[in-house]
């Protein structure tokens, strides 16, 4: 199983970027997708998730408005559209992958069994 996260780059505040992940090696159909962060010297944090059904979101409380997640047809793709960007969006994203019910779209990084490379963001001010 491999996931391959890419779109990130180098943006100046205010800025967008979208980031992709694609998922192979298994049929992702029943696995709940999502994205964490990890800054310079901090711990990795939740960014959001989203249901192998694409019907139940989640998003970290301080990212609400400002980030989407969103799920190809295929069921085996995610994308993370990041606006609004600010220098403490600076981080390496990573995408992960769950086996799980239809509406699970889980927040704990210990529950994801499978991780992506990351794709460094930076945000320049």
């Amino acid at each position: 199983v491999q996931l391959q996260a890419s779109g990130g780059g180098l943006v100046q505040a205010g800025g967008s970027l979208r980031l992709s992940c694609a998922a192979s090696g298994r049929t992702f159909s029943n696995y709940a997708m999502g994205w964490f962060r990890q800054a310079p010297g901090r711990e990795r944090e939740f960014v959001a998730a989203i249901s192998w059904g694409g019907d139940n979101l989640s998003y970290a409380d301080s990212l609400k408005g400002r980030f989407t997640i969103a799920r190809g047809n295929a069921k085996n793709t995610i994308y993370l559209q990041m606006n609004s960007l600010s220098p403490e969006d600076t981080a390496v994203y990573y995408c992960t992958a769950k086996l799980a019910a239809r509406t699970e779209a889980t927040v704990t990084p210990s529950s994801y069994s499978y991780w992506g490379q990351g794709t460094l963001v930076t945000v320049s001010s």
